[in-house]
Order: C-alpha cells, then structure tokens, then sequence
C-alpha cells in the first residue's frame, strides 16, 4: 500500500469520529430546543401532549435489525466470505430504505391525528417531532449513501478477511445513526 493511501486510511477513522461528534452536537441542540420549547409552552398551556405513531415503534425495530445485519456483515468478512458480507450489507441497505418508509408513514400517522408540522392547526410539539426524526432520516441517507458506495466495492472484490476498512467504517456510522435514533425514540416517547 503506498504512502498516500495509508495516510488516508490512517486519517478515517479520526475524521469519521469528528464528524460523529458534529452531529451529536447538533442533535444536543435540536433536543434542547425542543426540552425549551416545552418548558415555556407547557406553562402557559400551550404544548400538545400525543403519543408517538406506532410506526416510529416499528421502525425503531427496523433499524435494529439493520444494526444487527451490519455487525454480521462485518463479522462474515473478517471470516473470510465476502458472500455472506456482501448479502449482509444489502440486507441493511434495504432495511435502511424499509425504515426511512415507515418513519414515512408514522408522518402520516401524525397527519391523520390533526398533527401537523406548520401551517393552521400546527403546533410546536408536533413541528419538533417532525423535524427531529426529518433530520434523523437525512443522516440515515447518509449512511445509505456511504452503504451503496460500500456495496459497489463489495461487488468489485475490493474487500478481503484482511482488508476491510471500509466496511468498519460505514458500520460504525450506522451504528451511530442506530443508537440516535434510540435516543431520539426514548427521549421523545419521554419527554412529552
């Protein structure tokens, strides 16, 4: 391996590690303006209190599920069969989609409950919901991005039992974006 490409290897995993602690950064923020929001419009009885749509429980599901089939994956190619990796990484690509559709549908779960994310009949407690797992969803693309990417070099041989960098690298981003979500679940189930 030349010298240039070792130096990025070596440069990866530290940067992904920031990038993480951006975006936890960024989630911190989003949670504590929804704990402010909250706290100003409960006391002047202005917060909506609902229960989450059952599709956010469902999806939560899904997305363990998907961390599952990521660690597997890892697991397969560290062992040497890059056929199991590779089903692995397509099944937590597709569970990946599967999930971004059900928090989809929970939006429409919300929607029939007269909870809206702006406009007449809105309310900030709804408009949080909404936008917290929006931009949840967005980092999943992300992850999903990265997985096709990952896919495509899967499928080109670039991964051996040996070298499998990349594949530590997405499947610690989508074990971020997992664990977030459960934090986002439970603080939002919660926190109401």
């Amino acid at each position: 391996m030349d010298t240039l490409q070792e130096q990025r290897r070596r440069a990866s995993k530290p940067l992904l590690w920031i990038g993480i602690g951006s975006i936890i950064m960024a989630f911190a923020g989003l949670t504590s303006g929804y704990v402010v929001s909250r706290t100003t419009l409960v006391d002047n009885s202005g917060w909506l209190t609902f229960a989450l749509p059952n599709a956010f429980t469902i999806s939560t599901v899904i997305l363990l599920i998907s961390s599952a089939t990521m660690w597997w994956s890892k697991k397969k190619i560290a062992a040497g069969d890059a056929g199991a990796m590779k089903a692995g990484l397509l099944l937590t690509f597709v569970l990946g989609i599967v999930f971004i559709a059900v928090q989809i549908m929970g939006w429409g779960q919300l929607v029939d409950s007269s909870i809206y994310f702006a406009g007449p009949g809105s309310n900030p407690a709804g408009s949080w919901v909404y936008a917290i797992s929006l931009f949840h969803i967005a980092h999943v693309g992300g992850g999903l991005i990265a997985l096709i990417v990952t896919l495509i070099r899967a499928y080109s041989g670039r991964y051996t039992e040996e070298d499998y960098h990349g594949i530590s690298l997405v499947a610690i981003y989508w074990h971020f974006v997992d664990l977030l979500w459960v934090y986002l679940f439970l603080f939002l189930t919660f926190i109401r």
